[in-house]
This record gives C-alpha cells, structure tokens and sequence, in this order.
C-alpha cells in the first residue's frame, strides 16, 4: 500500500510542476509549451525508471 502512495505523490509533483511551468513562462506559447511539457514528462519518467522503479 505505501508503494501506491509514493506514485500517486510522484504524480501530483509531475502535474505541479508542468502547471507552475506553464503558468510562469509559456501563456501564449502553444508549441513551445507542449514541446517543454514532453520534455518534463520524459525527464520524471527517465528519474521514476532508474531511481523508484522496483
């Protein structure tokens, strides 16, 4: 159970952090924008397979 904890957690630090990013430097920026939030996504998803994957 405390596994599904840690992911749900990690989950909600990866929707934070692409908002706040969003929200601070890329208003009207459409491709700009979604090429950063790929990036982000690819950069957590990189972090969760080496690090907290068990």
């Amino acid at each position: 159970m405390p596994r599904n904890i840690h992911v749900v957690l990690y989950i909600l630090a990866l929707i934070a952090v692409v908002v706040s990013v969003d929200l601070l430097f890329f208003k009207n920026r459409f491709w700009e924008r979604l090429m950063v939030n790929i990036g982000i996504v690819l950069v957590f998803a990189a972090f969760y397979m080496r690090f907290l994957k068990k």
